[in-house]
């Protein structure tokens, strides 16, 4: 379609608008209804814009809309219909069409309207076009908002669109091309726009307090101000004379001339002084043609070092999807007075609208009242406003909203969301990889900002840097984030530029972190674990039981008064009951007996009320068959009816049972539960730099270095010292013996202007010298050139090739092939096993098989490979635990004959223990033992304390018992017991609620903790008891109380096992679900036992002199209600401390107990006398200890009272 040929409706209303004679226009009287006439066009027109298209190449904005805009701008109503149309018109090509068509049609429309885009923005460089919509913008701002309509608010905001669609308009390559210093259309713009003062307008609409809702619009504007500058050449613009400005030019000149000289030396060599009509042939020896022989070359020994053998052969033509990604379009250098006028109104920007206008557009993203990807305006103003502050005096109270740790997680924020998006959105990877170059622009700025306020002379300024980077460097996500992008560098979809963005930032952050580790010793950083751990599976033994006839008569017993209430309207019934599932795909005819077993749990519930709803309803449902009862069915039917269907063994639908699966599918299909551990580590330089010693890092930066000739001094420097880095510092030279790297290392040196990249010379050199000085020694260096190589060929390379020990390098997940020996020796073994009844085979085989450190998988996987099983499903794996649950007749009758023998013993369940055969956990012996009848309550087993007196009495016999399942805390025989086990023991037979703690319970055990130093945490413990006790009394109502350790102290005394079995002798109770996280105070312990269970754990050791009497308080609990308490005078350097509680003791029974400690071990029987010499013998025959215990508690003591 040729679109000069206009359609006739659309030609008759541009007829309709007026007419241009001179440089007067001449409007029509139906110029504003043609005006809306053309919107309403563009507003139906179809996929091809072809309206759009039709309008642009009629140059109806040239030659109509903008006369009317400078000549009619006092007619209101025709200048906002001029204004809305321009804003159609101008709006960006990749609004109108979405995205760039792939198609070339659509294409072909598309690069059409944006010719007519280019179009109009040449005409749009006009001082009088903006001088009229900056005294329109002027005189709408002038208003107040009590004034100021909607209309206004309306036309300020079309103002500003067109402005921003005028300067978004991409220029055009095949008309501007002028060189560096020449006006192009945008610099006329940019003139145009600053000759009418619409660039003051912007910075008052920056800065203004009532004009906030256009900080979005005036950012993007500003943004496409600067599209094609450098804040860098702004900033150093006008600080020397002209012919320094051009010292970058001047240098790369003369690099160019260098090699042009350079070259014209070696071919004046190269040629001879009489030219020869006869070459000659020349016989290359070493040199391999196609076939066995050496290659013959005809031409003339000057041409030999061009020789090549792929001299004549076709260019491989790269695939599309491998081909790199375009660069952007080189920044050309603007005219010089609109780069002052720019520099200028940098400064003026900077001094006072940055920090405000930056605070309202991240409050409107945070917010989300932005629209999708306005971030990027964010992005790019803080890197190039920081980058003009740093390089022109540098302020740091210029940029102080964007300097700071928030400023560094919001960027590293969406650089880790673009990261991820151009992973999972293949289509749009290109879009955000240059998304992802904006937020690393940024980053990179604010490592640099930082980096210069440690130069400050200012003290504070210095300070805040120190806090910055303290923080920066302790998070993992900030270290890991440059390996992350390394890793993941995709050069088909970053371009080069990113590249040397990131190799650029990564070495200036490594810097800075070498510097701030070099002052400091012992540097603590975070570290992040992600742990997986399989999810427990529920055994189908644990289902629920359906109950027994007895259960269920006196369930009806108490249901049916329930139900008399319910039929006689006592009590009303509910509304919402529908008897169906209407989004079920069962159809509704099909859910009858889904809404008997509903009533049915209704009632087993005693829910009566829904359930005879329930019934109510299925019968108006399912009326057919009187299922549920006749329609006039009354009270007694009804009663009768509920009663039928609660005793009914209704049908339940029950989970299919899973089949015996492959052992490699078994692992695989199992849920696991993702848990991320932070922790603590001390910060090691030289690990971290050892993350870089990866293929991929190095990979990139070598893909840099071979356009070494086109990239920045800056740039060559930080790609070839982070190659330094890798080599000399981690001593890794081999690393770098790479066949790519050793080419782009011969174009170096063979370069006749190498002499301006000295840095990189010397790195190769020191290469080659390292490889060929390897090579000596191994021959196989040579064929290691063609690989990346990790740290461990690394180190096989230059230590040898059977240096690695097991589990090291990447070879540690290599399965060691099967000799011919090993397989003749696995089929005898197959074959004597095969048939063996009730044995495992390959358990069987892995037990005979000779050669050690085979695995049940491996060995599964050869006998599938020899062809003696069709698959791993022929050797099903035994379930973990149904050996443990089952108990055989034998075992059982052992169990018997043991509990019969020890019977009488202080530590029964211990005896057994010691004694049973087939090691089994203390809960199964126990579940045992009650399933046999043995036993008839767990209290039976619990281990007794013997107490001895000064003569017979009540005490022996009153001792307290210890429950079972901790008394491997006590006995030290049961400390090698695995902590999973108990910790299953502990989920399988949790405390009772009601369980309480007799006196003296837990004595012994806190002694112990207290002297292998935990005094802490038992003085924490105790006074939360004591508070908790208190509080009982006070409010006469008792709640469970969680116990939730505030110190580092504490935490670690809740992990340890002995303390934890302390907790369970004093009748605490542990986490009873997922949703629960610490121990509780349970609500059925009286305040008098707690109390007594405070003082059973109370420290009764020798008191130094001078300190308060008693145990200390440790800071509070989250529940206590009293925090005002104060420290006592003498303990603020504790902070385990806070003020003495009296104990009810009125002895000290940890004196006698030292002095006798000494006098045995010192060979000596006197005895000072004191108060504690009345105190009797039994607290040292409770918990007889050998010498070498006693000698050992005896200094812990000693050196508590020397640090007292």
């Amino acid at each position: 379609m040729d679109w000069y040929m206009m359609n006739c409706e659309l030609l008759a209303t541009c007829s309709a608008l007026g007419y241009l004679e001179g440089d007067v226009y001449h409007r029509e009287p139906d110029c504003l209804e043609s005006v809306k006439d053309l919107i309403r066009y563009l507003r139906h027109e179809d996929e091809t814009r072809d309206v759009r298209q039709q309008l642009g190449a009629a140059q109806i904005l040239q030659n109509d809309l903008l006369p009317i805009l400078v000549q009619y701008p006092q007619d209101k109503v025709l200048f906002d219909a001029v204004v809305r149309l321009m804003v159609n018109l101008t709006q960006p090509a990749l609004l109108c069409f979405g995205k760039v068509p792939p198609d070339a049609t659509s294409r072909h429309h598309f690069l059409q309207v944006l010719s007519y885009l280019q179009a109009y923005k040449e005409a749009f460089a006009s001082e009088k076009v903006f001088g009229v919509l900056s005294e329109k913008l002027y005189d709408l701002l002038q208003l107040d908002w009590e004034q100021r309509q909607e209309e206004d608010t309306l036309l300020i905001e079309r103002i500003l669109l067109l402005v921003r669609n005028v300067l978004h308009v991409p220029p055009d390559p095949t008309e501007e091309q002028g060189v560096d210093g020449d006006a192009s259309v945008h610099d006329r713009v940019l003139w145009a726009l600053h000759i009418s003062g619409m660039d003051d307008l912007l910075k008052f609409l920056a800065s203004a307090q009532a004009e906030q809702q256009w900080a979005l619009h005036v950012l993007e504007i500003i943004s496409l101000m600067f599209r094609d500058q450098s804040p860098e050449e702004l900033a150093a613009l006008g600080q020397g004379q002209v012919a320094a400005e051009h010292g970058e030019d001047t240098r790369e000149l003369e690099t160019l001339r260098q090699r042009e000289l350079a070259e014209k030396r070696a071919r004046a060599l190269q040629r001879p002084s009489r030219h020869s009509r006869f070459g000659g042939s020349y016989v290359l020896q070493g040199l391999k043609a196609i076939g066995d022989r050496d290659v013959v070359f005809h031409k003339g020994l000057h041409n030999l070092k061009s020789y090549s053998h792929d001299l004549g052969k076709e260019t491989r033509r790269v695939p599309r999807r491998r081909q790199a990604a375009p660069e952007a379009e080189p920044p050309r250098r603007s005219a010089r007075n609109v780069r002052l006028f720019l520099r200028r109104f940098c400064q003026d920007f900077l001094e006072g609208c940055y920090n405000r206008l930056m605070l309202l557009v991240k409050d409107q993203l945070v917010r989300e009242k932005a629209q999708q990807h306005d971030e990027t305006y964010y992005l790019w103003a803080t890197a190039f406003f920081m980058a003009f502050n740093r390089r022109r005096g540098f302020r740091p109270e210029l940029v102080s909203e964007t300097v700071g740790v928030r400023a560094f997680h919001f960027i590293e924020q969406n650089l880790t969301t673009y990261y991820e998006m151009a992973l999972m959105d293949k289509k749009e990877a290109a879009t955000w990889a240059r998304r992802m170059h904006l937020a690393l622009k940024a980053y990179q700025e604010l490592l640099r900002t930082v980096q210069e306020m440690d130069r400050s002379p200012e003290q504070a300024v210095r300070d805040s840097s120190q806090v910055i980077k303290s923080n920066i460097f302790y998070l993992m996500e900030y270290r890991e984030l440059f390996l992350a992008l390394f890793r993941k560098f995709d050069e088909t979809k970053q371009p080069r530029s990113f590249l040397r963005d990131l190799v650029e930032t990564a070495h200036l952050f490594l810097r800075m972190l070498e510097r701030f580790c070099r002052g400091r010793s012992g540097l603590v950083v975070q570290s992040k674990r992600v742990r997986r751990r399989k999810k427990p599976q529920v055994p189908a033994s644990l289902a629920p039981q359906p109950p027994s006839a007895t259960e269920l008569e006196e369930l009806w017993a108490g249901l049916a008064p329930q139900l008399q209430a319910c039929l006689q309207g006592e009590v009303p019934l509910p509304e919402d009951v529908v008897p169906f599932d209407a989004a079920s795909e069962t159809p509704v005819e099909e859910q009858r007996a889904e809404a008997l077993l509903r009533i049915q749990g209704c009632l087993r519930d005693a829910q009566a009320p829904q359930a005879l709803r329930l019934l109510r309803s299925a019968r108006d449902v399912w009326p057919e068959g009187d299922v549920f009862g006749p329609p006039d069915a009354g009270p007694p039917e009804e009663t009768q009816l509920l009663r039928e269907i609660l005793f009914a063994p209704l049908p339940r639908h029950a989970p299919p049972e899973a089949e015996e699966p492959e052992e490699e599918e078994e692992e695989d299909e199992e849920e696991e539960e993702e848990t991320v551990q932070v922790s603590e580590k001390e910060f090691n330089f030289l690990d971290y730099l050892k993350r870089f010693a990866c293929a991929p890092v190095v990979r990139a930066l070598v893909l840099l270095l071979r356009g070494y000739t086109r990239n920045s001094p800056r740039t060559n420097h930080c790609a070839t010292r982070l190659l330094h880095r890798l080599a000399r510092d981690l001593h890794m030279e081999a690393l770098l013996f790479q066949l790519s790297l050793f080419t782009l290392f011969h174009r170096l040196l063979s370069d006749p202007a190498a002499g301006a990249h000295q840095e990189l010379v010397a790195l190769a050199k020191f290469i080659l010298g390292k490889f060929f000085a390897l090579a000596a020694t191994n021959k196989k260096a040579f064929v290691e050139l063609l690989f990346w190589k990790s740290p461990a060929a690394v180190r096989e390379m230059t230590e040898g090739y059977g240096s690695l020990r097991e589990g090291e390098g990447a070879g540690r997940s290599r399965v060691p092939p099967w000799t011919p020996q090993e397989e003749q020796e696995l089929r005898e073994l197959y074959w004597k096993y095969k048939e063996v009844e009730g044995e495992d085979v390959i358990a069987a085989i892995l037990a005979h098989l000779p050669a050690p450190g085979r695995t049940r998988r491996q060995v599964v996987k050869q006998l599938v490979r020899l062809g003696l099983a069709s698959s791993a499903k022929d050797f099903p794996r035994e379930r973990k635990g149904t050996r443990i649950v089952l108990w055989t007749q034998e075992q059982e009758e052992e169990l018997a004959r043991l509990f019969e023998e020890f019977q009488g013993s202080e530590d029964v369940l211990g005896n057994i223990m010691k004694h049973l055969t087939a090691r089994r956990s203390r809960a199964r012996v126990v579940e045992k033992l009650l399933g046999l009848g043995l036993v008839s309550e767990r209290k039976e087993l619990y281990k007794k304390r013997r107490r001895k007196g000064h003569g017979p009495g009540p005490g022996a016999a009153g001792a307290p018992a210890v429950p079972a399942q901790d008394s491997s805390a006590e006995d030290g025989d049961s400390e090698d017991e695995d902590e999973e086990e108990e910790e299953d023991e502990a989920e399988e037979d949790p405390m009772e609620e009601h369980w309480a703690p007799e006196e003296g319970a837990g004595q012994g055990l806190a002694h112990r903790l207290h002297q292998e130093g935990l005094a802490g945490p038992l003085r924490w413990l105790e006074n939360c008891l004591r508070r908790t006790a208190g509080d009982r009394e006070e409010d006469g109502v008792s709640h469970p109380v969680p116990l939730v350790p505030l110190s580092e102290e504490n935490e670690d005394a809740m992990e340890d096992r002995r303390f934890r079995a302390l907790l369970r002798q004093l009748g605490l109770r542990p986490p009873a679900s997922e949703q629960e996280s610490f121990w509780r105070i349970p609500a059925a312990l009286t305040p008098q036992q707690l109390r007594r269970a405070a003082a059973s754990i109370a420290h009764r050791g020798p008191t130094p002199p001078g300190s308060p009497q008693g145990p200390l308080e440790p800071p509070r609990c989250p529940q206590d209600p009293d925090p005002a308490e104060q420290l006592p005078a003498g303990l603020g350097s504790d902070s385990e401390s806070e003020e003495p509680v009296p104990v009810p003791s009125p002895v000290q029974p940890g004196t006698k107990r030292r002095r006798e400690l000494d006098s045995e071990d010192d060979g000596s029987s006197g005895a000072e006398p004191g108060p504690a010499a009345s105190h009797s013998q039994e607290d040292e025959d409770e918990d007889p200890q050998p010498l070498g215990r006693r000698k050992r508690v005896r200094r812990v003591e000693e050196d508590e009272e020397e640090e007292d």
